[in-house]
């Protein structure tokens, strides 16, 4: 990316929706967001958002007389207002830490569309592409001509039923093949495609039971970009030394072809 498209990472815009940054900081995240209105409507919603919690938690910030009997009951107290208490405790820690933006991003949305906030998956998918996508005589394990035994053995491996390996012919990008890789060390999917420039990209699958939530985000470190969504129990991530709108492309036709 140039001066006029700074790299800023997730995390940059989650402190800055905190005002956490400094100013120098600041700067070079809204002339991020002056060039990307999607990503600026987003951190408007988390601040937005972190409004409306601090507002319905402002009550708690004031202290009173009572609150000793938080840390130090006395023995005659009974049993109902000590409950009482420490649920007022309890919201007040949760209040914070979604003020601090731990909670913050995932509030007050759409059931069906939430952030994620999983950051080892863009990592694990980026150093993947690192690794491979340089590899001239093995770049995958299973070659293309091979397509059939490569979405067989890994949906295998992942658990996936009637795994399906994403035609992105009509993008420019044929599939090289695949590879089995850990992915936050269980079993995980790279597909590698390439276009007529020799330009590579690569997509990821790996299986997280902890997962529930879907939404795409994106990651960039130099000229990298990551799209990665989580789907379920699933998430995906798609890679590559090429533009983020073509990038995106790639990735919203991924996510029409996987199983969900």
């Amino acid at each position: 990316m140039n001066e006029t498209n700074p790299i800023v990472t997730e995390a940059d815009l989650h402190a800055y929706a905190d005002g956490q940054l400094a100013e120098t900081a600041r700067a070079r995240v809204e002339a991020f967001l002056a060039d990307n209105p999607d990503e600026a409507a987003m951190v408007a919603e988390w601040q937005g958002q972190n409004t409306g919690i601090k507002t319905l938690f402002s009550g708690y910030e004031k202290a009173k007389d009572t609150d000793v009997l938080l840390v130090a009951p006395p023995r005659a107290a009974s049993s109902a207002p000590n409950r009482w208490m420490a649920a007022a405790a309890a919201l007040l820690v949760f209040a914070l830490g979604a003020v601090s933006g731990h909670y913050g991003p995932t509030l007050l949305q759409k059931p069906d569309l939430r952030l994620t906030g999983s950051e080892t998956l863009p990592k694990q998918a980026a150093t993947a592409f690192t690794v491979y996508a340089a590899e001239v005589r093995h770049p995958v394990e299973v070659f293309a001509d091979e397509e059939a035994h490569l979405a067989t053995w890994l949906g295998k491996r992942l658990a996936i039923e009637n795994l399906k390996i994403p035609d992105l012919q009509s993008l420019g990008f044929k599939l090289v093949g695949g590879r089995l890789l850990p992915v936050d060390g269980r079993p995980g999917a790279m597909f590698m495609y390439e276009n007529q420039a020799g330009e590579r990209l690569t997509v990821i699958v790996g299986r997280n039971r902890e997962n529930r939530t879907t939404s795409f985000r994106f990651a960039s470190s130099g000229n990298l970009e990551t799209f990665y969504w989580i789907d379920g129990e699933l998430g995906y991530a798609v890679t590559g030394e090429i533009s983020r709108e073509t990038l995106r492309g790639v990735a919203e036709e991924c996510y029409r072809q996987f199983p969900s």
